[in-house]
This record gives C-alpha cells, sequence and structure tokens, in this order.
C-alpha cells in the first residue's frame, strides 16, 4: 500500500485521481477521523469495500460530496434540511432523501430512496471537488471495530485490500454527527 501526504496528493493528483475513479480503495483524512473509500459511481468499488470491511451486502454508506450544488441536483431537500445544510462544511453525515438514484451505484444506497452527504471542513473537500463525483466515506476499521487513528493502528486484513493511504498523522476524533432529515422531524442518530 502505498502512502501519500497531502502535498503528495497535490503533486501526484492527476495520478490519485485517475486511481479513485479506475475503483481504488483507499483511506483519507477527514476533519473528524479517517475514511476508507472509493468512487461511489463503482458498484464493484463499493462491493469491493464492504467485504473488506465485513459489512452486510444490504447496508449503507454514506459519500463525501462534491459541493452543495450536488446535494440539491440529487436529493430532496426540506426547508429543516437546508438549516443543517447551511451548518456545512462541518462535522456533519446528513441523511436525506435521494431524487436521483443514479447519483451513487446501488451498493451505497441499495432501496435508492436515501443517501448520506458530508462535505467535511477539511481540505480533502477540494479533492472530491476537483474529482466531480461521490466518495464513499465510512470509518477505516472492519465494522464493528475500532477505527484507525494511525497507520500503526490500522487492521492489517484491511491493509490487504487497500490500494493507498493519504495520511496526515494521528487522529484521535470522533465519527461526525448524523443526522437524519428523510421524516417529518429531525433524528439525531448518532
Amino acid at each position: 500500500m502505498r502512502v501519500y501526504t497531502k502535498e503528495e496528493v497535490e503533486w501526484n493528483g492527476a495520478d490519485v485521481l485517475e486511481g479513485v475513479i479506475g475503483g481504488s480503495l483507499f483511506i483519507y483524512p477527514t476533519d473528524t477521523i479517517y475514511g476508507i473509500g472509493c468512487n461511489a459511481m463503482d458498484n464493484k468499488a463499493v462491493a469491493r469495500l464492504k467485504h473488506l470491511k465485513q459489512k452486510p451486502r444490504e447496508s449503507f454508506l454514506s459519500v463525501v460530496v462534491p459541493s452543495k450544488d450536488w446535494i440539491y441536483e440529487n436529493c430532496s431537500v426540506s426547508k429543516e434540511a437546508e438549516t443543517w445544510l447551511d451548518r456545512l462544511p462541518g462535522a456533519y453525515t446528513l441523511i436525506l432523501p435521494l431524487k436521483n438514484p443514479k447519483a451513487v451505484c446501488k451498493e451505497v444506497s441499495p432501496d435508492g430512496k436515501s443517501l448520506g452527504v458530508r462535505i467535511p471542513n477539511h481540505w480533502i473537500r477540494g479533492f472530491v471537488r476537483e474529482l466531480g463525483l461521490p466518495l464513499v466515506t465510512t470509518s477505516a476499521n472492519i465494522h464493528g471495530k475500532m477505527a484507525m487513528t494511525s497507520l500503526d493502528s490500522l487492521d492489517p486484513e484491511l491493509k490487504k485490500g487497500l490500494h493507498f493511504a493519504v495520511y496526515e498523522g494521528e487522529k484521535n476524533g470522533q465519527p461526525s454527527q448524523v443526522i437524519d432529515l428523510t421524516g417529518k422531524s429531525v433524528v439525531k442518530i448518532r
């Protein structure tokens, strides 16, 4: 597994972007914790990611999106949801009704009805904006186990299936708050 710094990602940007578009699975930093990601439009890559994390095939995944415009184009945004969108970028995952089920592959949103979206307050959002595609975001761990805080704590089973990592040192943050905005009232899941 190749390890990049932020500067190396900027320097080798085209190669890294090409790898992501081509189906690479990789670790990356956010404003909260490290995530595992891949192209959210690539069904095979997302299926490999779920298998690697030992997540059930029918489970949903969230995505880091290129922009708020992307959210408005692909999700139904109520007046209540707009107030939450005003908090982005930030440490929130907003679950919204999905109005364009082709915005992500079936492996991300198995029922095609809802989607968790993020715009982190972190330089990685510029990478996703440049990518122009949604990027799967899920904690860097085997499902149900402790999340990675540094490369030293990366589960060896995960490491075997990853193509590269973008590393910026130890992170001891908490996962993003998850806010469900699909119903009549706001539900704080985490």
